[in-house]
């Protein structure tokens, strides 16, 4: 998930960089989405093993 966000920020930059804002645009929201996706599931992953390995 995170590898596919690293993708569309570099698909916004170079967009960004030739001048296709529509693009660019597109690629910055979906990278933002995927990102924010990423980081719940890191803390759901992260709260689910401490309360399974607990000592």
């Amino acid at each position: 998930m995170l590898r596919w966000a690293i993708i569309f920020g570099i698909i916004a930059l170079v967009a960004a960089i030739f001048g296709f804002g529509g693009i660019s645009e597109g690629a910055e929201s979906i990278a933002k989405v995927l990102f924010f996706i990423f980081l719940v599931g890191f803390v759901l992953v992260l709260i689910a093993g401490k309360s399974i390995f607990k000592n």
